[in-house]
């Protein structure tokens, strides 16, 4: 019985690899290439671990661990969404409930379970710690923007206030966080990283 449920976690861990091949529109933040969705993952997670005191609500910071490191694992199948996309995010749901239902339907039970409640929580943003998770999950890439001067904003004609539109998840996560993320959208308009719109 514990040597099919470890068969069934290992089967898991080697699917899980994969998400290192999914790559996102934005850059490494020395502009060198494409960033993937595991080192988003991991970057995303140690974000959440050192800017967990900046966060106005109380948050339980090992299940915020945990969903920073589970939140995108459904790209695996259902690809990146680009979040300024409008037509890949109409069946965007669609896909990902899909590949969650496939994906954590590898693991034991128990473990389906919990991490399968952990991404929806993430995708209901109805607790701090998906609010929390979720506002860094949108200022990681401003941030990356904000190093390569304005890489997938100019790709894809994104002006200030699209940025502004998506990115007021920062401010349910910190209003700290929020003012810096705002002042460095200021700072790419001024730089021209960032139509005015």
């Amino acid at each position: 019985m514990k040597l099919d449920s470890a068969l069934q976690s290992l089967q898991f861990v080697e699917e899980i690899d994969r998400l290192k091949g999914v790559l996102r529109q934005t850059l490494v933040y020395d502009g060198a290439r494409r960033e993937n969705t595991a080192e988003h993952s991991w970057h995303l997670a140690m974000a959440v671990l050192v800017l967990s005191p900046f966060t106005e609500e109380k948050i339980d910071l090992s299940r915020a661990l945990k969903m920073a490191l589970v939140h995108d694992i459904v790209e695996i199948d259902a690809g990146d969404t680009f979040v300024y996309d409008t037509v890949a995010s109409l069946d965007k749901q669609a896909r990902e409930e899909a590949a969650a239902e496939r994906i954590f339907g590898l693991l034991p039970a128990p473990l389906d379970a919990e991490l399968r409640s952990i991404w929806i929580e993430f995708e209901c943003l109805n607790c701090p710690e998906s609010r929390f998770v979720a506002g860094l999950d949108r200022l990681l890439p401003l941030i990356a923007n904000s190093k390569t001067e304005g890489h997938s904003w100019k790709k894809h004609g994104i002006v200030k206030s699209q940025v502004l539109e998506k990115n007021r998840k920062i401010e349910g996560a910190s209003k700290t966080l929020w003012d810096f993320a705002a002042r460095l959208v200021e700072d790419a308009v001024n730089k021209g990283h960032l139509s005015e719109g």
